[in-house]
């Protein structure tokens, strides 16, 4: 059944405020019924519980990178499978999330949760055993394709199942969590890689995940409520292949193409890629007019909101996502650190990050969206500390030179992050959690991986004509300068988070 909800003589059509926009989305097959169906609310356990579910991808897209060295000695993979380890998990993680999140709409959140927790720790089983570098690399891709299947279900799950201040906390722990993960990911790399536990070497980062992954999936199924979408639409098939396609054409050559020499191939999905990306943004237009349920309803993104938050998020998180690669290379092949050490330089970031994430809700609820603004200013003077700390003196960089600028960026991480996840979601209606999960991540996640393929790529491409610190001092610059955008798009982000 088709709901009509007319909006009011003092509206003006096309005007995208949340009044008339949020009417049109409700309109797309969706009934006057409830939009979720929970058996129940989520406790504090099942809180705990879908965390870790989204602690573990996000552990995971970083935890590699310490490793790196170790496993091309191994396994002898060489420059281009290398970045395949990487570019592997994070292109299949990215590809497929909003459509893990549709799943979980259709087939119920807990299900599709437990499977892609089952999945992800057998994925890991089978890139700790993996005999071969393209085996690894085939068991990189499966892992991401699990992890897709079940981050959005913990988005989506916290949404559905958790009200008011309780949704509120919830979002803002969910925040501080991604963004932990990520700085925890190299530190644990390295002391895992360090402590050769067993004798697995690099193999235990991999192996650890799956007792971790039993124990998500035990949980789950006695603390996680069943929700889902009162009215599931079914899958946007070519919606799903143009999105798939979209991210590939774009991602593939920047990950792959400074190893490959960039032949022909890499430049021609590259020219395919504003051609496809507009074939989606048409076909999911067109299915929404006729009344179907897109795979990203793009009358949703028109919400002010959500629009700026998105945009904000993809500079933000390439940044982010870069700098934790360059970081851990310049560290072990420029300085020779050992895992443990280059590691270790990241825990004061991690430090800096947990304390603004405690305090940020305190913050937001007073002061808004500037808090928002303030933490990128804040990340902007700890990249520039870094930078010039790096281009002063080299030769004597070590994790505690490098403490203060890690501390002061991931203090203004901590007061960025959080927030905005809470604000994009709370633009989201809540019958399209799962939806709005998936397009979260998949902004997240495919900015993190495109941070890695154009800061790294630049940074691998000038190291050994300009020396390291040339290159690190360049690469840090950038993204200094590309943080006042980060910071003249906040300023646009509604003052009011919900």
């Amino acid at each position: 059944m088709v709901v009509t909800i007319q909006t009011t003589p003092q509206q003006t059509p096309g005007t995208p405020t949340r009044a008339n926009v949020l009417p049109r989305v409700i309109r797309l097959g969706h009934s006057s019924a409830p939009a979720a169906t929970p058996s129940g609310r989520l406790s504090t356990l099942g809180l705990v519980t879908v965390l870790l579910g989204a602690f573990l991808p996000m552990l995971d897209f970083f935890i590699v990178n310490v490793a790196l060295p170790t496993i091309d000695r191994d396994l002898k993979a060489g420059p281009a499978t290398l970045e395949l380890f990487v570019a592997g998990y994070g292109i299949a993680y990215a590809v497929l999330l909003v459509l893990g999140g549709r799943l979980g709409d259709l087939y119920g959140r807990k299900k599709l949760f437990v499977a892609g927790a089952l999945l992800f720790g057998l994925t890991s089983a089978a890139c700790g055993f993996a005999p071969t570098a393209l085996a690894l690399v085939a068991a990189r891709v499966a892992q991401g394709a699990s992890a897709a299947l079940m981050l959005p279900q913990a988005l989506a799950t916290i949404q559905a199942a958790t009200e008011g201040e309780r949704r509120a906390k919830a979002m803002g722990v969910y925040g501080a969590v991604g963004g932990i993960a990520v700085v925890i990911g190299q530190v644990l790399g390295g002391v895992l890689l360090t402590a050769n536990l067993f004798g697995t070497g690099w193999r235990f980062i991999f192996l650890v995940n799956v007792p971790v992954a039993l124990v998500a999936v035990l949980l789950a199924m006695r603390t996680v409520p069943e929700t889902r979408s009162a009215n599931p639409a079914r899958v946007d098939v070519p919606g799903t292949v143009l999105l798939a396609a979209s991210l590939l054409a774009l991602l593939v050559p920047l990950m792959e193409g400074r190893s490959l020499g960039w032949p022909v191939w890499t430049w021609v999905l590259l020219a395919l890629f504003p051609v496809l990306l507009t074939a989606f943004v048409v076909v999911e237009r067109r299915g929404e007019r006729r009344g179907e349920v897109p795979l990203i309803p793009i009358s949703l993104l028109r919400l002010r909101g959500l629009k700026v938050g998105l945009t904000m998020a993809v500079p933000f998180f390439a940044g982010f996502g870069g700098f934790m690669m360059v970081m851990a290379v310049a560290l072990q092949t420029g300085l020779h650190e050992g895992p443990i050490a280059s590691g270790f330089a990241m825990v004061p970031m991690a430090a800096g990050f947990f304390a603004a994430s405690l305090a940020g809700p305190r913050l937001l609820a007073r002061f808004g969206s500037r808090v928002i603004v303030t933490g990128t200013v804040i990340q902007a003077i700890g990249l520039g500390v870094l930078a010039l700390t790096v281009a002063n003196d080299w030769s004597g960089i070590n994790p505690w030179v490098l403490l203060p600028g890690m501390l002061i960026a991931g203090t203004g991480q901590g007061l960025v992050m959080p927030p905005l996840i809470r604000l994009v979601l709370s633009q989201i209606p809540v019958e399209r959690a799962g939806v709005g999960g998936g397009i979260l991540a998949t902004t997240q996640q495919s900015s993190l991986a495109l941070g890695v393929a154009t800061l790294g790529t630049l940074f691998l491409s000038l190291g050994p004509s300009m020396g390291m610190r040339d290159a690190l001092t360049l690469v840090l610059g950038l993204q200094f300068a590309a943080t006042f955008l980060v910071v003249a798009l906040a300023t646009r982000l509604p003052r009011k988070v919900g």
